[in-house]
């Protein structure tokens, strides 16, 4: 999942490497790993083909092969994902699947070197934000033939994870979920304050706090100073009918009025005395375990959460529309195939079998706290049962990824997301804190496009 929650591992953990990016430090360690050529990516090899001998799709009847899988399921998701490669190497007998998990802050500055030293992954995980980097870097190959062979196509797929897998007119991911914020509240509270549903819209969930507020909530919509603050403000950007970034990702546009507007009503809930100042990293979700928040934003993945807090009552909804438009912010896993497995025919064959068998059960991925990215199986019975998997699903039509640009994660720390901590704990006013960190983040951009040949 997007965050997959940690086991609280300390201030710096996989919240800050998923979705919008991986953080400004651990990114310039990737690209000081390599940068852009005039050469295409991918250019050396197959592209993600491994037919022949070998047959296209499903199936490997090639020799015994070992294939190398990386990734960064730290928390809650690991299990799951450790039983379906258990499984998988179970049902063949020649293809042994070894899993390495790494905290994602490690992962993705190690994969680029391990990898050129053939000491890699063959497969991986990456969020789709980290796609563009990787690709540009010749880290991970293009995977279009792959697709085909494993007949895995557009209509099978939410439109926009399937577009946002594609850097260069080629693609480098593979769907497996998607994860976007959720709206959770705590239904003793709303009962308690005579709220009979969620709310849905500005006028509604203003309305709710106010209530809430009222009736013996001391602070019912905590606003965080940090994780997932800047998530919230993607969201609410994009509902105000702004975008964070150009249409080609080359220019932020970060303090347009729609950006100021959203983090505007961020910090308002704070002077509202909805939300106490200067919430702490995670606070809200502590808040939220022990019924002191009675409403919070977070991820799908915190549904297994909340499940294991004995005593809690809540419930999910997609997130209020506070702006003229419904928008949410979203991440995705992908699987990619590396420049290692690339190398051997028997491994890229062996990897499309096991790419192919992890998609056809992600109806047990989803378990982990995931929408499942294929429609075929969010169709299905056993997706149906899921039932907040299904209402987050209801939001798919308007997730908002970030744009497919190299280095693009490494502008997300030091600009948007230090602005909204910098207006939320008053230190700036919105507008200032978003000029700042529009000019910031141009600076990046510019320097990025150097670096990665863009």
């Amino acid at each position: 999942m997007g965050k997959d929650r940690n086991t609280n591992q300390g201030p710096l953990n996989r919240r800050q490497f998923l979705g919008l990016g991986a953080g400004a430090g651990a990114s310039m360690v990737l690209a000081a790993c390599g940068g852009g050529t005039d050469a295409p990516p991918g250019a050396g090899g197959g592209g993600g083909g491994g037919g022949g001998q070998f047959g296209e799709g499903k199936e490997y009847t090639g020799p015994n092969v070992s294939l190398a899988f990386w990734n960064g399921f730290t928390g809650g998701d690991g299990p799951f994902m450790r039983q379906l490669v258990d499984q998988f190497n179970s049902e063949h007998q020649n293809i042994k699947v070894s899993m390495n998990v790494l905290r994602w802050e490690d992962f993705y500055p190690k994969v680029p070197t391990a990898v050129q030293s053939g000491n890699g992954p063959d497969i991986a995980i990456m969020h789709i934000d980290q796609l563009a980097t990787n690709a540009a870097r010749r880290v991970v190959i293009p995977v279009d033939e792959v697709a085909t062979a494993l007949q895995l196509q557009q209509d099978d797929f939410a439109p926009a994870v399937w577009s946002a897998g594609v850097y260069k007119e080629q693609r480098y991911g593979l769907p497996l979920d998607i994860h976007p914020l959720l709206f959770y509240f705590n239904r003793k509270e709303m009962e308690a304050a005579g709220i009979s549903e969620p709310p849905k819209d500005r006028a509604s969930f203003e309305a709710a706090a106010k209530e809430l507020k009222g009736s013996g909530a001391q602070n019912p919509f905590w606003v965080t100073s940090t994780w997932p603050a800047h998530l919230m403000w993607w969201s609410l950007i994009h509902q105000f009918g702004g975008t964070p970034y150009n249409e080609d990702g080359s220019q932020a546009q970060f303090n347009s009025d729609a950006g100021v507007e959203a983090l505007t009503w961020q910090v308002n809930n704070i002077q509202q005395g909805y939300s106490p100042k200067n919430v702490a990293n995670d606070a809200q979700a502590v808040a939220f375990r022990q019924g002191k928040n009675a409403l919070t934003w977070d991820g799908i993945w915190m549904m297994n959460e909340w499940a294991k807090v004995k005593g809690l009552e809540w419930g999910a909804a997609p997130l209020p529309q506070i702006g003229d438009q419904p928008a949410v912010w979203a991440s995705s896993h992908n699987f990619v195939v590396t420049s290692q497995a690339q190398k051997d025919p028997n491994k890229l064959q062996a990897s499309k079998v096991f790419i192919s068998w992890i998609s056809d059960h992600s109806i047990d991925w989803a378990k982990a706290g995931q929408i499942a990215a294929r429609a075929s199986v969010r169709e299905s019975p056993e997706f149906q049962e899921l039932e907040v998997q299904n209402i987050a699903a209801q939001q798919l039509d308007y997730v908002k990824f970030p744009p497919a640009v190299p280095g693009i994660g490494e502008v997300t720390a030091p600009t948007f997301e230090l602005a909204v901590n910098e207006a939320v704990l008053g230190k700036k006013s919105p507008k200032a804190a978003l000029d700042d960190a529009t000019s910031k983040a141009n600076e990046l951009l510019a320097a990025n496009k150097k670096k990665y040949g863009g």
